[in-house]
């Protein structure tokens, strides 16, 4: 009893250090959670600063990005990490959008949309194939991380979805077969694959652009479940390491958040209905649709303490990934931003990362 009563104030102080991080843990913690982008072929050089800094969780590349020297650059961008003091033993994530079609970053497959998938003799075998080529066109150009599939279900020809043929399928089971054969198979070659929008964005007419304002989806909560989300429930069964949340806002789930601000749908219905246990990205934090919720750092703090795990600053100005960095840090501090379920986000955001080592 005599020994017990003298280590009690040092288990005391043992559980108090572990509970309160200090400011080099945190920043460690922090840089998990931002992805940047840079203008540009040559990324600047405070980009570089940053990751040796251990405030960079990765970068997303645009074809602004690429040039026959993108590969040398992305290794500079791994050297500099695994050199910094917070490197966490497994690479910076690199993603793109390569869904195929129209909407490809890269020079390389998949060259049909999904909607040509969707429209294939055999559209599971079709989509396995189209997450090989984006797999292989990805490793090629050292990304490890793709913003794709897109498991929006389309409603009219031309609308916002399907006018770039994003869309495998205005029927939600082939956009579940495909979608979920396509995460197969590219998360089988070793790469990520980030199923979006979250619930659904195939509702939206042609000019309905949540990059550009805001967007509502007045749609009810059992066809939202029914014919919109219903393809998550296959992308999770398949596996899926990312799922990339709508900026649009849905009155039957939350009246005045988007999605991706919207603990309600995160936190209810992406996690606890559906049971996804993977990580969670935003789409562009700059985009128009969130012109109400205040300034860039102030809407990846909000998208933060709704639940969302990776919050994309994807402007091409790394001042904008530094601000949301620094309001991340600023809130972790003074207690608005949960510590206990953020250090949970962290953790997902490295197990999947240690996927790529």
């Amino acid at each position: 009893m005599k020994l017990s009563t003298q280590l009690l104030p040092f288990f005391l102080a043992l559980a108090t250090s572990a509970s309160a991080a200090s400011p080099s843990d945190l920043q460690a913690q922090i840089g998990h959670h931002v992805i940047y982008s840079y203008p540009g072929l040559e990324p600047p050089a405070h980009l570089l600063n940053l990751i040796t800094e251990g405030k960079v969780g990765g970068i997303i590349v645009f074809g602004e990005n690429v040039s026959d020297n993108l590969t040398t650059t992305i290794d500079n961008f791994q050297k500099t990490y695994k050199q910094s003091p917070y490197y966490s033993g497994s690479p910076l994530f690199i993603m793109t959008d390569q869904e195929g079609g129209k909407v490809r970053r890269l020079p390389g497959g998949p060259v049909q949309s999904a909607k040509q998938i969707g429209q294939a003799a055999d559209p599971e075998a079709a989509a396995t194939q189209m997450g090989k080529d984006a797999a292989s066109t990805l490793e090629a150009f050292k990304n490890n991380v793709n913003l794709a599939p897109v498991l929006d279900v389309y409603r009219e020809a031309g609308d916002f979805t399907d006018a770039f043929q994003r869309s495998f399928s205005n029927s939600t089971r082939v956009v579940g077969t495909c979608g979920s054969a396509f995460i197969s198979a590219q998360q089988s070659a070793g790469v990520v694959a980030s199923a979006k929008h979250f619930p659904g964005l195939g509702a939206p007419g042609a000019d309905e652009n949540t990059d550009l304002r805001p967007v509502t989806i007045d749609l009810t909560i059992e066809e939202l479940r029914k014919v919109d989300m219903a393809p998550y429930t296959k992308a999770i069964a398949a596996g899926v390491d990312m799922i990339m949340a709508s900026w649009a806002i849905y009155p039957a789930l939350d009246t005045t958040y988007p999605s991706g601000l919207s603990k309600a749908i995160i936190q209810n219905e992406l996690r606890d209905r559906l049971g996804f246990k993977g990580v969670t990205i935003t789409d562009a934090v700059e985009a128009g649709a969130l012109e109400a919720f205040g300034d860039q750092a102030a809407r990846g703090l909000l998208a933060a303490q709704a639940g969302m795990d990776i919050l994309l600053a994807s402007k091409r100005d790394v001042t904008q990934g530094e601000d949301i960095y620094n309001a991340l840090f600023a809130a972790l501090q003074d207690g608005s931003l949960d510590q206990d379920a953020f250090s949970a986000a962290t953790q997902r955001i490295l197990e999947a990362r240690k996927k790529l080592v």
